[in-house]
């Protein structure tokens, strides 16, 4: 294992997911993200920060979801709070996250539908939720809110947060006391720059997780994990606007062309692999959250987040 480097003098923001009886809410675990004052996997100790979680990625419509994912699943996925729930049970995440896509087949139109399809997931699972709305400008304010509301007490992780449109899930964060992703076009300044913008609104340090955006290993991956690098190098550092834990997604690696391509014996396990190394990149650069969306990918994550928190070679013996 490598020597721990020498000490920068900065350290990674702490943000607390999900609230258990004792904390206010009614969730089964809850989470401290972030910590560090090192580099990931390079022998700090586990007081220092964090193993990397593993988010499964769900959704409210599947007409919107990859179909590698779909045919897998099979009809688990018309019933989001059980599908939740077996993301807990059986796929062993660590957290769920929660997309709406159901917003677009309603019209925008339908919104006591959020707040019902919110409350099946919250009883479907235990695990700490991030929650995604709409991504349509015209009516986020309704759907953070009606999220926030609903969650009051949980402690969610609310996204997604950009530059052209953030007041309304910073808003919904801080009425409910959420905390909230904030995603930046893989741009270490425009990561700086959003940040700021939040906490100028109001919004504590301690209640974002900075989203750097990634692309699939070969689609311009290995830009978003320099980009990744150099947010945590300048972190460690001292510099306070960017230091927040990191959440990234591997999800786009299921929609490449050699995953598309891939014949149906081992489209599987081709997509499961794409997904796990760039998931995988992902926490090496410095995430703390990585989501994910084929059940397989899971337990191998964790498994390899585990090996490498104790020093090992994934799959050393």
């Amino acid at each position: 294992m490598a020597e721990k480097s020498p000490d920068m003098g900065g350290k990674i923001g702490y943000v607390l997911l999900g609230a258990t009886k004792a904390e206010g809410g009614t969730r089964s675990v809850s989470y401290h993200p972030g910590g560090e004052t090192d580099l990931p996997f390079t022998g700090m100790k586990a007081w220092e920060g964090s193993v990397p979680l593993v988010a499964f990625e769900i959704c409210d419509d599947p007409g919107y979801w990859s179909p590698i994912v779909t045919s897998y699943t099979g009809d688990l996925v018309s019933d989001t709070p059980e599908w939740a729930r077996t993301a807990e049970k059986q796929y062993g995440a660590d957290l769920v996250r929660l997309y709406l896509t159901s917003t677009k087949r309603r019209g925008f139109d339908d919104f006591p539908s959020i707040t019902k399809v919110m409350e099946g997931v919250l009883s479907g699972t235990g695990l700490p939720l991030v929650v995604e709305g709409s991504n349509e400008p015209a009516i986020d304010s309704e759907v953070f809110q009606r999220c926030g509301e609903a969650g009051q007490g949980e402690r969610l992780l609310l996204g997604t947060a950009e530059a052209g449109r953030y007041r309304s899930v910073a808003a919904a964060a801080m009425a409910y006391n959420h905390s909230v992703v904030a995603q930046s076009p893989i741009d270490i300044n425009l990561a700086k720059q959003l940040n700021i913008l939040l906490r100028e609104i109001g919004l504590k340090a301690d209640h974002m997780m900075i989203d750097p955006y990634t692309g699939s290993l070969g689609y311009g991956f290995e830009y978003s994990y320099s980009v990744m690098e150099r947010i945590r190098y300048a972190a460690l550092k001292g510099d306070t606007d960017l230091a927040m834990p990191m959440i990234t997604s591997a999800t786009d690696s299921l929609s490449v062309k050699e995953v598309r391509d891939a014949g149906p014996a081992v489209r599987d396990d081709i997509a499961v692999a794409w997904e796990f190394y760039a998931a995988l990149s992902s926490a090496v650069a410095g995430s703390s959250i990585v989501c994910v969306r084929h059940p397989k990918t899971v337990p191998l994550l964790k498994q390899a987040f585990r090996e490498l928190w104790a020093g090992k070679m994934p799959g050393e013996a």
